[in-house]
This record gives C-alpha cells, structure tokens and sequence, in this order.
C-alpha cells in the first residue's frame, strides 16, 4: 500500500483487503510496519476505521518500541484521517517530546500539522509539543508546494471562466490552498489522488488542505477550519 499511496494510484479495493488482513495480524506488525500503513492509508484518503482502532491499541501498549520518525508518522496519519481521541496524540507527543530535537525537517513538519490539528479539535487540552510549535511551523512553511499539472490546468480554466484567484495561496497558519480567493473567503482543493475536484466555500473559514484529505469527500462539516 505503500507503493501506491506514495505513485498517487488509486487502489481501495486492494486497501481494503489488505486493512482487514493487518487488523487479523497487528500484532505481527512491528512499529515502522504500522506507521507505514497508517501513512498509506492516509495519504491514499481511504477510509479504514477499524485498522486505524487496531494500531492505535498497539501503538499505546508498545509505545517504548517506536523511534522517533515511527512517532511523527504515526501522529500525522491520524491526524490527517480525523482522528477523536485525544489520548492517543497525547501519549505519542509525550513520548517524542525529548527526541524533538534529533528530528529532521519533514518529521518536523508533520508535527505542526499533528500540533494545529490537537489545537484545533481539543482547545481545552495542553499538547505536549504545543510549546514548540513556532519552530515546528518553521519546517513547514519550508516545505515548497508541490502543484501539479492538473492543477495548473484547472487554475488555467478558471482563470477563463472569469474566477479570478491567488495560486497556491499561504494562509496566516503556514498552510497552502490550491486556488483561493481571500477576498470571498472561497477555496477550490485541487485532489488527483481520489477526485479531481473539490469547492470549499465557508463564511470566514476555509477547510485546510493539509486535513481535506480523509474528510474533504465525506462530510465537510467535520473538517478542522481556521479562519483565512
């Protein structure tokens, strides 16, 4: 799964298949196994509640065994498929927090996107990594945007069509929407990996993009908003 989340093919069938047998067999998987899987999952955008269940359990109960890279993976998988409960991000940022530093970039970066997502869905709850989120947002906004010739090409057509709109626009947060309009507060997420296409519009918030990927084709009203 792997291979094909990362070649952007779709594949939820063999996804399919391939969570009820993991889920059969978790306890084979060892910590770099089940972050890999979460990862695929996530990033493939394919549903898979009860094999996210079963590595969430066994990620609770071997925590001493994930390295720190297993960590951010594994927090960043289940923050991009909307995970609710709270404790499991808690454990695994307790567990990094004292390795924080030996991480690189791209770990880094998948921890702010953990960090605003625990903000945004448990405002109450003190984060273990909240502290160190200016550094963490640093790394992200490193990271260049990646637009695809798809992209382009929808940005072309809507350009015709008299939709005027701001290319890869950075909001105040560090993240990036495909083709937006910050005066309307309107945003199109441009997603070649399921669907081509998807509107987001809200009054005074927009759907971030970095967490459209498992809720965007689904039940939008879920999805972590921040003002843009």
């Amino acid at each position: 799964v792997w291979a094909f989340a990362t070649a952007r093919v779709a594949a939820e069938t063999l996804f399919q298949a391939i969570a009820g047998a993991a889920v059969n067999r978790i306890g084979d998987l060892n910590p770099q196994d089940m972050a890999n899987t979460a990862w695929a999952f996530a990033k493939a955008g394919v549903a898979a509640g009860t094999l996210f269940e079963a590595i969430a359990g066994a990620a609770k109960n071997r925590i001493g065994d994930f390295n720190r890279q297993d960590l951010a993976i594994t927090m960043w998988s289940f923050a991009c498929v909307g995970w609710k409960q709270s404790d499991l991000f808690t454990l695994l940022g307790s567990a990094l927090l004292e390795r924080l530093g030996m991480l690189g970039n791209t770990e880094r970066s998948q921890l702010y996107v953990v960090t605003v997502y625990f903000q945004i869905e448990w405002p109450h709850l003190e984060f273990p990594l909240s502290a160190h989120v200016q550094s963490l947002r640093s790394a992200f906004t490193r990271q260049e945007p990646t637009p695809s010739r798809f992209q382009r090409e929808v940005s072309t057509m809507l350009e015709r069509l008299g939709w005027s709109h701001t290319f890869e626009y950075e909001t105040a947060d560090g993240f990036s929407l495909d083709l937006a309009q910050p005066e309307t507060k309107r945003a199109i997420e441009v997603d070649v990996e399921i669907r081509p296409l998807v509107v987001v519009s809200h009054t005074g918030d927009t759907i971030l993009s970095s967490f459209a990927v498992s809720h965007k084709h689904r039940n939008l009203r879920r999805t972590p908003t921040l003002a843009f």
